[in-house]
């Protein structure tokens, strides 16, 4: 398994007590189903302005889309997310942490996963759109060392008739670590 952690190296405070928030959370990763998208569509709708419907999320899965389903220990999804392969980087279509898990290290362990699975599909890159207004997202996606290759414009609806545009963002697994002997993001189930 792999990890984007590319901060760990640093042995810093912070990172000390995120990869404690990020494991004291079990979780359990599997493909996302069918019967998955009405609980996804009801996180979707309390996390976005602008949601996905769940036919999109339908549709995602009738195309043989990866997406994946993050459960706690109770079943619930904690977080979820969707990957399209390209030739050249795997495109991450949605990722959504339950709103009630927000800041606890949720995102980043899928982010763990999505690198994880992007290196078994043999692509070296993963690449994403996002809303400048997003600020925590952008900053996870920093962090983990996403770069700005290219902006979008008027890619999202937003407030009343406007439209925000969407950063473009890749990470590039070759100049990520990989995650130490022992270290998962998550169990797997298939």
């Amino acid at each position: 398994m792999t990890t984007l952690t590319a901060g760990a190296s640093r042995g810093s405070v912070q990172d000390a007590v995120q990869n404690a928030m990020r494991d004291s959370l079990p979780l359990t990763f599997a493909p996302m189903r069918a019967n998955d998208v009405d609980e996804v569509a009801r996180i979707e709708v309390d996390a976005y302005p602008f949601p996905w419907t769940r036919g999109n999320f339908f549709d995602s899965l009738a195309s043989g889309y990866l997406a994946w389903v993050a459960r706690d220990a109770d079943a619930r999804i904690a977080g979820y997310f969707l990957l399209m392969p390209a030739v050249d980087d795997m495109h991450l279509l949605n990722i959504t942490v339950r709103p009630d898990l927000q800041g606890r290290g949720i995102g980043r362990r899928l982010l763990d996963e999505i690198g994880a699975l992007t290196r078994e599909a043999g692509i070296d890159a993963v690449l994403l759109e996002v809303r400048p207004s997003n600020a925590q997202a952008l900053a996870v996606y920093r962090h983990v060392g996403f770069i700005q290759i290219g902006l979008r414009k008027n890619y999202y609806p937003a407030a009343g008739q406007a439209r925000e545009d969407a950063i473009v963002m890749r990470l590039m697994l070759s100049d990520v670590p990989l995650a130490p002997p022992g270290h998962s993001p998550g169990a797997r189930q298939s």
